[in-house]
């Protein structure tokens, strides 16, 4: 539901502005909608407030100063070097199929040679002239041995490269566990272990309470300081298969394999207790802020689930515990009660 409201604002905010619904800048709009990045909002509010007219150009800039990864330019480099490395090992064995082919020529002019009666003379040059054909073959294939050798150890490089750029890719940058791309690619594997293996699923959604008062009151680097707090508590009391992860501002969400419901309310309150046991400092002033609160939304995985449905779930039992006051876990069991609740009195009316 919050995801759809973000989505449709940043649609909005296309129309209206008249920006072309190209991919990077719905990217752009989305994350303004969420409030994720606050330098981002920041600048765009100060846009709208000056009066200037939106166009793709100042969306592009926008995009590209505070959206664009490096992570294309680092996959071009690691491309480039590859490409490069590839090149040179072309070259070393075409340069040593050449002086391999000149060498069989030589081999065979001087079998022929040898056919003839040659003198003392003849048969020294014939020597002389198989040896130095013998050491330039053999100085190419020394050359060929090293470039070889330094291409392994340069591929093993760039694929340790690789593999950072990949892990990097799926972290979320400021709290550093995984991101919704991430997230969306997990839940997908959930699901389809899942429904093979017929194991139970639950996911969890996380909201931190009151986050914008108190972004607002204590400034954004105090409140980055929060994300990342609440981020390694929720990745510190999971375990094995199980995925953290930011799904957008101050939302988090947790997909939880092998759980049933009532093992994910359990790690849900295990969460949501740790949490509030934090007392958070001001860093640069030793000044107490209080503890911070969040609300949970669990619910489980049925047979004829997509990600879409589970995660809507999720988020009406999200919803539910923000409705009731927050700081508490709210699971599908008891939306389902409260709906049974809500008929009985209709019924009795």
């Amino acid at each position: 539901m919050r995801a759809l409201g973000y989505a449709n604002a940043a649609f909005d905010l296309l129309k209206r502005s008249a920006i072309p619904p190209y991919p990077q800048f719905y990217e752009l709009l989305y994350t303004y909608a969420t409030g994720v990045n606050p330098s981002l909002n920041n600048r765009i509010n100060a846009i709208f407030r000056s009066g200037i007219s939106p166009s793709s150009d100042l969306a592009e800039a926008l995009y590209n100063e505070f959206l664009k990864s490096d992570m294309n330019d680092r996959m071009s480099s690691v491309s480039e070097r590859m490409h490069a490395r590839i090149e040179s090992v072309h070259e070393a064995i075409d340069a040593a199929m050449t002086t391999a082919n000149a060498y069989s020529g030589s081999l065979q002019s001087a079998a022929g040679d040898l056919e003839r009666d040659l003198g003392g003379p003849a048969m020294k040059a014939l020597a002389t002239r198989l040896l130095t054909e013998t050491r330039r073959m053999q100085d190419t294939n020394r050359e060929l041995e090293r470039k070889l050798e330094a291409s392994r150890d340069d591929i093993t490089a760039l694929q340790r490269d690789l593999d950072d750029v990949r892990r990097e890719s799926m972290l979320d940058p400021l709290t550093k566990i995984a991101n919704r791309k991430s997230f969306d690619e997990g839940l997908a594997d959930a699901i389809a272990e899942a429904r093979r293996d017929g194991t139970p699923l639950c996911l969890m959604l996380v909201d931190i309470d009151h986050f914008k008062s108190f972004n607002d009151t204590y400034g954004h680097q105090t409140g980055d300081q929060v994300l990342r707090l609440v981020a390694m508590t929720l990745k510190s009391n999971i375990k094995g298969k199980d995925l953290a992860a930011r799904y957008g501002g101050e939302e988090f969400v947790a997909v939880l394999p092998s759980t049933d419901l009532k093992g994910a309310i359990i790690v849900a309150e295990n969460i949501r207790k740790a949490i509030q046991a934090k007392e958070l400092l001001k860093r640069s002033t030793n000044e107490k802020l209080g503890r911070i609160t969040a609300s949970f939304g669990v619910a489980s995985f049925k047979p004829t689930d997509n990600a879409t449905a589970l995660i809507e779930r999720a988020d009406q039992c999200l919803y539910a515990a923000k409705h009731a006051g927050r700081n508490r876990v709210v699971s599908e069991a008891e939306l389902i009660e409260i709906a049974e609740v809500s008929d009985k009195d209709v019924s009795a009316a």
